[in-house]
């Protein structure tokens, strides 16, 4: 295989499947290698605006550069896109949608799989938790047959919305919080919920609580001491991620480890997080947080700070493909969030999806060169949003 000398153009993927909008992002080379990315927005609104982040960045930095060069380039991408400095999840995404492509590259020009170019494996097979299951269950009763069918399918952990002000909803979606105040029957809901998963599951399946930031520090407190006798693994996202005394007030107060990560970016929006030790577990998703290597910096810093990592994961089958090259690599690595239960068109954009690889709640680390997926060209291309480049 020649090797490439420069990007030379990319094609760029906006999805809609069952009410999901992932962006894709393949780049081409003059060495016939081209890569894939996500940029995980694909939930929630930003999708669009993702695909054109990479669009601008594309044609502005990144064509006619080596990419081989990923760390140069990804300098760069901060450096001359302006609005990198100061964040945020649209121009982080486009920058870490790219930089999972470059990895890609280099791996398949070299025949490595990318975690031989990030110091090799730390483990043969990662634990997973399952999300998603719980969407489309229309009250308590249900959604603890549901949590029984996960646990049937060999998973060890899971995570669930006891929030969620709507189950069942269209697209098996959830409805959020409004306004930081739910009255005290939704309250008791909550409550009822995690007492139903765990009653269901038995002691021995470790269940998570995503709280997605939707309450007032002084009832998200109080709900979440209330959760401690549940024995849950993580309370995550309980305040927003940004308000850090906020989060450091909760972990004082809450015997349950606060996990935090889906909506900050860089290693620059984690730092005030562990220079206060307002969390014991860190959620970086390499999709919006500026991609695998600025996830793996950030995992060695929450190692220096005596934390482990919980890979936020919620877009494509790349973007799983992505999260385990990181997993294979860090070594304070906790377990990794995936989503089993999305309809087949999901996970059929690409030719070796992970999710149908998942076996006793584990996956296997895969060994083929790059990330290790390919796209399946029939698909996408009804989903092709723009071009750039020869």
């Amino acid at each position: 295989m020649t090797k490439p000398v420069k990007i030379v153009g990319a094609r760029i993927y906006l999805l809609s499947i069952d009410g999901r909008r992932p962006v894709i992002v393949q780049l081409l080379t003059d060495g016939g290698v081209s890569g894939l990315g996500d940029a995980s927005l694909a939930y929630g609104s930003g999708a669009t605006a993702a695909a054109g982040m990479i669009k601008d960045l594309v044609e502005e930095i990144v064509l006619g550069e080596d990419p081989f060069r990923i760390e140069a380039l990804w300098s760069r991408l901060y450096d001359h896109s302006f609005w990198a400095k100061g964040g945020g999840p649209i121009v982080f995404a486009g920058i870490g949608a790219i930089e999972q492509a470059l990895w890609d590259i280099k791996g398949k020009a070299l025949g490595l799989p990318v975690y031989e170019l990030l110091g090799g494996k730390c483990r043969d097979r990662v634990r997973l938790y399952a999300n998603g299951w719980s969407f489309r269950a229309k009250d308590t009763r249900e959604l603890a047959r549901a949590a029984e069918k996960v646990v049937a399918d060999g998973y060890t952990a899971l995570k669930l919305y006891p929030l969620a002000t709507v189950l069942g909803g269209p697209h098996g979606k959830i409805a959020h919080v409004e306004r930081r105040s739910l009255p005290r029957e939704a309250i008791e809901l909550a409550v009822a919920r995690v007492k139903a998963v765990r009653e269901a599951v038995g002691p021995g399946i470790a269940i998570m609580t995503d709280m997605s930031a939707e309450l007032t520090t002084d009832a998200i407190i109080g709900l979440g001491r209330r959760f401690e006798e549940y024995d849950i693994l993580f309370f995550e996202e309980p305040v927003d991620p940004f308000d850090v005394a906020a989060l450091k007030k909760v972990s004082e107060s809450v015997a349950i480890p606060i996990a935090v990560g889906e909506r900050l970016y860089t290693r620059y929006g984690f730092r005030p997080v562990l220079e206060r030790q307002a969390a014991d577990i860190l959620q970086p998703d390499i999709g919006n947080t500026g991609g695998i290597m600025e996830a793996k910096k950030i995992a060695a810093m929450a190692e220096a700070y005596n934390m482990r990592v919980a890979p936020h994961l919620c877009a494509s089958p790349v973007a799983t493909a992505a999260t385990l090259q990181l997993d294979a690599a860090v070594t304070n690595f906790l377990i990794q969030e995936v989503y089993p239960y999305r309809v087949p068109e999901h996970f059929a954009v690409v030719d070796r999806p992970p999710e149908l690889e998942i076996k006793g709640g584990e996956l296997a680390i895969p060994d083929r060169p790059g990330l290790g997926v390919e796209l399946v060209e029939e698909r996408v291309r009804p989903f092709l949003w723009a071009e750039c480049g020869g």
